[in-house]
C-alpha cells in the first residue's frame, strides 16, 4: 500500500511539473525578428557616419556672424514670447545656443495614456529586459517627459541638470519652472540609432483629470517640444479613440505641422480583420474635426512591441506598415542637415522682417515727432493703427518680403509695450567699418551663404572643418584684429 501511495505521489509530481512548464512556456511569448528593423534603419552598417562637422561649423559661423547680431539688436527674442500669434511653427530658442543648432533630429511621441508609446521606444531601441527599459503597463505609467539620447554608457540625468547644461538644447525649459524640471528626465543609452536621433516620450493624455493637477503648464511644454520636433508620432490604440478637451487642445497645437505628423494605430493584432476595419474608420471619424487639411496625415496600422504578431492576423500587412514607418524615420535622419539649414534660413528671414518692421516703426516715429509733441502719444497712435502709417505696406513695397511671412500686427503692441521704441537704432546706423552692416550681412546669408551651404550637401561636397578660433563662430567671438 505504501508503494502504491509513493507511485501516485510521483505521478502527481510529474503532472504538476509538466503543467508548470506549459504555463511557463505560455507566459513567454515568441520574440519578433528584428532584422527588418536593423536593415531599414541601417544599424548593422559598418560604414562611418557622414562627416557633418564641417557643415555644422559653417552653419554656426553664419548664424553667429550674420544672424545673431541683428536678432539681439532688435530683440527678436521678445517677439517670440508671442510666437503663437506672431510666428506659428518651429523656431529657435529664446537665445539659440550651439547645442540647439547642432542638435540631432527629435522624434516626439504623443497620445492618450497606455497606448504603447513607451513600449514602441523600447522596441525600436531593443531596451526590453534591460535595466533602462521604459516602464510600461495597462495603467497610466509615464508621468514625466523622458528624453532618450545617446551616451557612452547607460545613465539617467535629472531635469535640473539637463536645463543647467548649456551644451544641450534643453536649457530654455527652465522657463516652465522647477515643478516641471522635476518631471523632466533624460536617459543616455549607447545605441547606434541614438547617435543620429533623439526620442522624447511624453505623459499620456488623461481626459478625466484637470490639467492644473499636473503642477506645470502641460500644454505649453508640449508646444515647446512640438515646435522643435522633426517627426511627431501620435499614437492610439483600438480602445482609446475618444476625443476630449486635452486631446483637442493638442491637435490645435499641432496645426501647421501636418507634414511632420504620423498617426499610429497601435496594438492592431489584438483585433480581428472586420473589427480592425471598423476601428480604422472610427479613428478617422474622431480625428476629422481636429485635422482640417486637404490631405490627412499618414496612418500606420501595426503592433509596435517585441512580441510576435497574434496568430490569425494580417502579419504581412503589419510588417509592411512597420517598415514604411521605419523608412519615414530613416528619411528624417538622412535629411538632417538639409532640414537644419532650411530651418536656420527660415529663422533668418523672420529676424530680417522683424528688423525691417522695427526700423520702419522707428522711422515713422521720428518723422511724426516735433518739438512740442508728446512722444508717448505719437507712438501710441502708430502702434494702434499701423496701416494708417503704411508700416507693413511699405515693407512689402520696398523689399522682397512675402505678405504671407509678415507677423501678426497685434504682437507688436505687446512687443513695444515692454521695449520702448527709443531704445532701438535705425538700420542705417547699424553699420561699422570693420564689421559691415547688419542688414547686408543677414541678406547675404539668406540669399547666398545658406543656399550655397545647402547646395554643397546636395552635390556631395564636404566643406572644410573650420575652427571656431578662426571663424569666430562661438558665443563670444574673438577679435581677430587685436594683437595678442
Amino acid at each position: 500500500m505504501k508503494g502504491l501511495n509513493l507511485l501516485c505521489c510521483c505521478v502527481a509530481s510529474l503532472l504538476l511539473l509538466g503543467t508548470a512548464e506549459e504555463v511557463e512556456d505560455a507566459s513567454e511569448p515568441t520574440k519578433r525578428d528584428r532584422s527588418h528593423l536593423e536593415n531599414t534603419l541601417k544599424l548593422n552598417e559598418e560604414k562611418p557616419a557622414d562627416d557633418v562637422s564641417g557643415v555644422l561649423q559653417r552653419l554656426r559661423k553664419i548664424y553667429h556672424s550674420s544672424i545673431k547680431p541683428l536678432e539681439h539688436s532688435y530683440r527678436y527674442n521678445e517677439l517670440r514670447q508671442h510666437e503663437i500669434t506672431a510666428y506659428p511653427g518651429r523656431t529657435l530658442g529664446s537665445s539659440a545656443t550651439d547645442g540647439e543648432i547642432t542638435s540631432k533630429p527629435m522624434v516626439l511621441f504623443l497620445g492618450p495614456w497606455s497606448v504603447g508609446k513607451s513600449s514602441m521606444i523600447n522596441y525600436l531601441l531593443g531596451l526590453d529586459n534591460t535595466p533602462y527599459q521604459l516602464y510600461t503597463g495597462a495603467e497610466p505609467t509615464t508621468s514625466e517627459f523622458t528624453v532618450i539620447m545617446h551616451g557612452p554608457k547607460l545613465k539617467t540625468i535629472e531635469g535640473i541638470v539637463m536645463a543647467a547644461d548649456s551644451a544641450r538644447s534643453f536649457s530654455p525649459l527652465e522657463k516652465f519652472g522647477q515643478n516641471f524640471l522635476e518631471k523632466l528626465i533624460g536617459i543616455e543609452v549607447p545605441h547606434k540609432l541614438l547617435e543620429r536621433v533623439t526620442f522624447v516620450d511624453t505623459p499620456g493624455i488623461i481626459e478625466n483629470r484637470k490639467q492644473q493637477e499636473r503642477g506645470y503648464p502641460f500644454n505649453d511644454v508640449c508646444q515647446w517640444f512640438i515646435d522643435r520636433a522633426d517627426l511627431i508620432f501620435v499614437v492610439f490604440d483600438p480602445t482609446k479613440l475618444d476625443v476630449g478637451l486635452e486631446l483637442e487642445m493638442l491637435f490645435r497645437q499641432l496645426k501647421g505641422r501636418e507634414s511632420q505628423i504620423r498617426i499610429i494605430l497601435n496594438k492592431a493584432d489584438s483585433l480581428a480583420t472586420q473589427e480592425l476595419m471598423r476601428v480604422y474608420g472610427a479613428l478617422f471619424w474622431s480625428l476629422a474635426p481636429l485635422i482640417n487639411v486637404t490631405e490627412p496625415p499618414r496612418v500606420y496600422v501595426s503592433s509596435f512591441w517585441p512580441h510576435d504578431y497574434h496568430p490569425e492576423t494580417h502579419r504581412d500587412l503589419f510588417l509592411k506598415e512597420e517598415i514604411s514607418l521605419l523608412e519615414d524615420l530613416n528619411q528624417v535622419i538622412e535629411n538632417r542637415m538639409e532640414n537644419k539649414i532650411a530651418f536656420i534660413r527660415q529663422h533668418a528671414i523672420r529676424v530680417r522682417i522683424h528688423a525691417l518692421l522695427v526700423d520702419r516703426y522707428l522711422q515713422t516715429y521720428k518723422d511724426k515727432m516735433t518739438f512740442f509733441s508728446d512722444g508717448e502719444l505719437v507712438f501710441r497712435d502708430i502702434v494702434e493703427d499701423p496701416d494708417r502709417f503704411f508700416i507693413f505696406k511699405s515693407i512689402l513695397a520696398k523689399t522682397n518680403v512675402s505678405k504671407f511671412d509678415l507677423p501678426n500686427r497685434e504682437a507688436y503692441k505687446d512687443f513695444f509695450g515692454i521695449n520702448p521704441i527709443t531704445s532701438f537704432k535705425l538700420l542705417s546706423q547699424q553699420c561699422s567699418y570693420m564689421g559691415g552692416c547688419f542688414l547686408e550681412k543677414i541678406e547675404k546669408a539668406i540669399t547666398r551663404e545658406l543656399p550655397d551651404l545647402l547646395g554643397s550637401i546636395g552635390l556631395g561636397k564636404k566643406p572644410n572643418v573650420l575652427s571656431c578660433d578662426v571663424t569666430g563662430c562661438g558665443e563670444t567671438p574673438k577679435n581677430r584684429y587685436r594683437k595678442p
